[in-house]
């Protein structure tokens, strides 16, 4: 049994790409890079890679993580700049036994030093869209920030192998330096083979008060079904952020266990794509109802 979920509709040529990996008997590390990069390599889709929206300096600084659920292995990146595909150099991080989380000019230092693809990420959309916006908040007295929709997958082979990563150019207009959830094992993703894996996206300041992703595996190894553990974590962890600071920011939050059963949850509007051996290649958009999550089939 192999499977693969992922975070918003832009996933879906990506995650279509991995299942026939998975098909094929390609391992759950290759599958998920790749679906990954297929999200970073496209200028459309403007919160994660190439084309990401800027932050307040009009420059693309990235995160992104990869965990490997059979060892645990783990790497990060945060605030790179002018490099093409930091899941790569994360997948690359997870690798070694020290030094698995790099920020900033150390994050470059290691990129450029190990071979991996220099560019510059800011296109003229992106730029465009910054331009704008620093005009708006100066005529309309609007909010700088929007557009944080991390792509977050988790991954599971046919040989039981779990994978888990995430890629994202963070909040749009952020502060130079600011990181969000995605890199941050436990908040932003977590993996564990012998259970299963989740991923988080949305506000990342909010999400980083809570340890989601790393909740949702410890309720299945619990026995909880993964719909069953993330119908929980929304609940508790929307009430909680409203119960202390009056107001839950967005976030969603996806799943998958060791058997390929899979679970969403969500406090907004949130198309996910998941893809199996059984049920094939499908979008939902879920929604938080009555302290129920519910989902439809968007395509």
């Amino acid at each position: 049994m192999w499977g693969i979920i992922g975070t918003w509709e832009m996933a879906l040529q990506g995650i279509k790409k991995s299942s026939s990996l998975l098909e094929n008997g390609n391992t759950a590390d290759i599958a998920i890079i790749e679906a990954i990069k297929d999200v970073e390599d496209n200028p459309n889709f403007t919160s994660v890679g190439y084309g990401g929206l800027p932050n307040e300096n009009g420059e693309v600084e990235l995160d992104a993580a990869f965990m490997d659920g059979n060892n645990l292995s783990f790497g990060a990146v945060a605030g790179i700049k002018n490099f093409n595909n930091p899941i790569t150099i994360a997948k690359a991080l997870s690798k070694d036994r020290f030094n698995i989380f790099l920020v900033g000019k150390g994050a470059e230092s290691y990129a450029e030093k190990n071979g991996f693809e220099k560019k510059n990420m800011l296109t003229l959309k992106s730029k465009e869209a910054w331009e704008k916006r620093i005009k708006d908040i100066k005529e309309k007295n609007l909010s700088p920030y929007d557009g944080h929709d991390t792509v977050g997958m988790v991954c599971l082979d046919k040989y039981g192998n779990i994978t888990a990563g995430t890629s994202t150019s963070g909040l749009f207009m952020k502060k130079e330096g600011r990181v969000g959830d995605s890199p941050m094992p436990g908040s932003g993703l977590y993996v564990d083979s012998k259970i299963g894996g989740a991923t988080a996206t949305g506000l990342g300041e909010d999400i980083m008060k809570g340890c989601i992703s790393y909740e949702a595996v410890r309720l299945m190894e619990e026995g909880y079904t993964p719909q069953e553990a993330v119908n929980i974590i929304t609940e508790k962890f929307n009430k909680k952020l409203i119960d202390r600071r009056g107001t839950a920011g967005a976030f969603s939050i996806v799943c998958m266990n060791k058997e390929g059963k899979w679970g969403v949850g969500t406090n907004v509007e949130f198309p996910f794509v998941v893809s199996t051996e059984l049920e094939g290649t499908k979008v939902y958009v879920a929604n938080f109802k009555d302290n129920k999550i519910v989902y439809k089939p968007l395509i």
